[in-house]
């Protein structure tokens, strides 16, 4: 049975044999039997890569973090994780300078105090309900709060979501709301600011 480390647009925790394109890190969330037994044991959720100085790590080991895998990164954002300082410097650096220009009108801002924010704005009763879904950038997630169907918005469409990759794109004005919004508020103002999500080839 596949391991319960596979993480939806929700954030939440699943089971597939899709391995995805990141890894990520929430702290150590299972137990000595590989089983999942909290959402989170810190503030700073970040995203890895797959691969990094050749290190090698069994999955889910005893003590250790818990490796988390994601599609792509959009959907790495929607969970409400942020690039990793170490093996994706580059990305972290460009994401904390957008995430300041959208959100601290380009102030300084220390990496805690992204965590910190980011955390409120994960939560879900922080996700706001919208009716259509227009004007957001590319790399931001939706629900269809009537199918539970996961969109990815990209250019003038939406995208579904599974762990395997994104089915066809259809128009916005297709699809009818209403819609969860669960991209973080503060993360959807850093891509307006510049960051540019990177999409998984299926989606076009």
């Amino acid at each position: 049975m596949s391991l319960q480390n596979r993480v939806n647009p929700e954030g939440e925790l699943c089971r597939s044999s899709a391995r995805g394109t990141l890894m990520g890190n929430r702290g150590c969330l299972h137990n000595e039997a590989r089983e999942i037994i909290s959402r989170s044991k810190r503030d700073a959720w970040v995203t890895c890569l797959l691969k990094f100085q050749n290190r090698r790590r069994k999955v889910m080991d005893a003590g250790n973090y818990t490796e988390l895998f994601f599609l792509d990164e959009a959907t790495a954002l929607a969970a409400g994780h942020r690039p990793c300082a170490t093996c994706r410097r580059d990305r972290y650096d460009a994401f904390l300078a957008a995430w300041s220009a959208g959100n601290r009108n380009g102030a300084k801002v220390l990496a805690s105090e992204v965590d910190k924010q980011m955390k409120l704005d994960r939560s879900p009763g922080a996700r706001a309900e919208i009716s259509t879904v227009h004007g957001f950038p590319d790399g931001v997630f939706v629900k269809q709060t009537s199918t539970g169907t996961f969109y990815l918005v990209r250019g003038s469409s939406l995208y579904p979501w599974s762990f395997e990759g994104y089915g066809r794109g259809q128009p916005i004005a297709a699809i009818t709301g209403p819609f969860l919004v669960l991209t973080p508020a503060c993360t959807i103002k850093a891509i307006k600011s510049g960051y540019k999500a990177q999409i998984h080839q299926s989606a076009g």
